[in-house]
């Protein structure tokens, strides 16, 4: 499975939002899975969209046909544009389904891994923080995605920012120390979202 994640900074609120509606004209694209996001808990100016496709032939295909025209509803409303695309390596609990009606919130961590600790990297995300974090009340479902360039993308859905809070005070730091988080990781970014759900696709 593909992942896109989008980020960017909104001009024009409510023709964003409008234009947001607008791709639901994903639905019966093929090779298509699923699509959502919110803004930012942090910045309230910041929107993240995830999208979710079969396979990188399927998303290159939509690109060439159908894009553009679902994407001029928007144009205008934003700036800084960011998008990234990372291959679905291994789900975090079971099962990860590109569904959003059941989450609050949604956590996305990005990572830059130094080259020789990529492979610690992803083993610590297996036996450390997939366990902590599926084992969290309040922790419905999650991915981890790889890019090119030793990138990757940690996506998690919560029932409730207060859940999601609760993890993060109890538990990340020792967590951190014991996966070895700062040898591995040179630069990280994250965000909590708070999920809209006119923007299910």
């Amino acid at each position: 499975m593909l992942v896109k994640w989008i980020r960017c900074t909104v001009v024009d609120r409510r023709g964003f939002e409008r234009g947001q509606r607008k791709w639901a004209g994903l639905l019966g694209e093929p090779g298509f899975r699923g699509q959502g996001g919110g803004w930012s808990r942090r910045r309230p100016d910041v929107a993240h969209v995830f999208a979710f496709w079969e396979s990188r032939a399927f998303y290159d295909s939509f690109m060439a046909r159908s894009h553009d025209r679902l994407a001029a509803a928007q144009v205008g409303t934003h700036r800084n544009l960011q998008v990234k695309l990372f291959d679905h390596r291994f789900d975090v609990k079971t099962g990860f389904e590109p569904r959003f009606a059941d989450a609050d919130v949604a956590r996305v961590a990005h990572c830059r891994v130094r080259e020789e600790r990529v492979e610690h990297f992803a083993l610590m995300q297996e036996k450390v923080w997939n366990p902590a974090m599926a084992g969290s009340p309040g922790m419905l479902r999650g991915m981890f995605g790889e890019a090119p360039e030793h990138e990757f993308l940690v996506l998690s859905m919560w029932n409730s920012a207060a859940e999601h809070g609760k993890y993060r005070v109890e538990r990340v730091e020792r967590l951190g120390l014991r996966a070895q988080t700062e040898a591995d990781v040179a630069a990280m970014t994250g965000d909590v979202v708070q999920l809209e759900p006119t923007w299910t696709v």
